[in-house]
């Protein structure tokens, strides 16, 4: 009789897993309790595989043997509560794909840059002709690609909740960018408990694996003195480099691994600013862990284009820069999106708060930010926040209104930054949902 799995969620990883599944020989069952996408339902239907939608039926999802979890739905959640009482195991599509792959990992995590580091990386790898997939939160599902592609190598976006459902896939190449507050309200508002969902990056790690690190972060070098690292760590920060580590050297990255040694002016990175450096850095070491030649390490940290909805400078109208930073859903995120800034800022912020301290960002907001429009469905924390802080703070109740409402206050020479500092779930589909909706309303003006 074929095992049975059941997989809660039918979005990319959902997808992914089930094809993966079912190719493995398991009796597989999707059940989503939204609407699935019609792209979707569609894959189902062609490889015969039983779904519902708009409901979980729980006394079928009882009975399985194994569940692979949707990241987006919480340990919290009543049925994943049974299904831990009923001694179901629960675990997140990464840990299932990695069973049925011999492929390297390159798995990429952090509060912030995670995106941009992981396809930097990939990009480097790509462009010096290795056979690598790109997964995780970005590119498509690696179950569905375990399913169907044969890569050497996966650069893998890994977030806390990915990471909590995963138990034993082991990363051969951890990379840890930083830890600030995030997604506090998922972990009992307990910082502990996110720092502890970082660090499971390196479980099952082994001395013949490799940690890169962020050598500034005070919660990273806390956690280091209190653990036990058996992979290689490699560090990388501001200050001179060490062997082997990264850093700033007069105005050069440098990069020692490996008895080799890697230099470029930090000038001719293709992403500029304090948190970029830090992600080139990252990016670098685990390339040349691949033994990525210099030149051609050079070629791509100079030639990278950046990424949608991080920074992204989208439009100038009538003398305005409109700029789509819709990825920015942290505090410390807005604080370096906002600290690049050189120009008066409108800022679009707003969405659903994550327990988020506003504190660090007031001094920046009064120097740099002219005016606030709040997106989003209860902007009470925001208004408590800048009320006192900024001359103009302002609703808006879709991104229409909003950047109308932008444009409105806006001058010449100005910027209009969205930059939410919030999750996205109020009103929009998901941060690509309301960055695109963002650039369509510019547009329009």
């Amino acid at each position: 009789m074929k095992k049975s799995v059941v997989i809660l969620g039918a979005g990319e990883s959902g997808l992914g897993s089930a094809i993966l599944a079912q190719k493995q020989g398991f009796a597989v069952f999707v059940s989503d309790l939204g609407k699935i996408k019609e792209k979707y339902k569609n894959v189902l239907l062609q490889h015969h595989i039983e779904f519902e939608e708009g409901q979980h039926s729980e006394e079928k999802i009882l009975k399985s043997e194994t569940v692979i979890k949707s990241p987006g739905i919480p340990d919290t959640a009543l049925l994943i509560q049974k299904l831990h009482k009923n001694g179901i195991p629960v675990i997140s599509e990464i840990e299932f794909a990695g069973r049925y792959t011999n492929a390297k990992t390159i798995c990429i995590t952090g509060s912030n840059g995670k995106t941009t580091t992981t396809l930097l990386t990939y990009h480097i790898l790509k462009n010096a002709g290795l056979n690598v997939g790109l997964a995780g939160n970005v590119g498509k599902s690696f179950a569905g690609q375990v399913a169907n592609e044969q890569h050497d190598i996966y650069v893998i976006e890994l977030s806390s909740f990915q990471l909590d459902g995963m138990y034993d896939f082991k990363a051969d190449v951890a990379v840890l960018l930083n830890i600030t507050p995030d997604h506090l309200d998922r972990y009992g508002y307990h910082m502990q408990n996110y720092v502890d969902s970082k660090f499971r990056i390196i479980q099952n790690q082994t001395k013949n694996d490799f940690f890169i690190c962020c050598s500034d972060d005070e919660i990273i070098q806390k956690e280091l003195e209190k653990r036990e690292i058996k992979a290689a760590c490699i560090p990388f920060g501001l200050k001179d480099p060490v062997e082997p580590g990264a850093g700033i050297s007069d105005e050069k990255l440098i990069i020692n691994f490996n008895q080799k040694q890697f230099s470029m002016s930090i000038l001719d990175l293709s992403l500029q600013g304090k948190h970029n450096t830090y992600n080139s850095m990252a990016a670098g070491i685990a390339s040349m862990v691949f033994e990525i030649r210099n030149e051609q390490l050079r070629e791509s940290l100079a030639g990278f284009q950046g990424v949608e909805h991080r920074l992204e400078r989208f439009l100038r109208v009538h003398g305005i820069e409109f700029v789509n930073d819709s990825k920015a859903t942290n505090v410390n995120s807005t604080w370096y999106a906002l600290e690049s800034m050189h120009k008066p800022v409108v800022w679009i912020a707003g969405g659903i708060d994550k327990g988020n301290d506003y504190s660090m960002l007031k001094s920046l907001v009064k120097e740099k930010v002219k005016a606030i429009v709040c997106l989003g469905k209860d902007n009470s924390k925001l208004h408590a926040a800048f009320d006192t802080v900024a001359k103009n703070v302002v609703d808006a109740s879709s991104m229409e209104e909003a950047v109308k409402a932008a444009y409105y206050l806006v001058r010449n020479g100005d910027t209009v930054l969205l930059l939410p500092a919030c999750a996205s779930f109020d009103l929009f589909e998901n941060y690509e949902d309301r960055g695109n909706q963002f650039k369509e309303q510019v547009r329009n003006l």
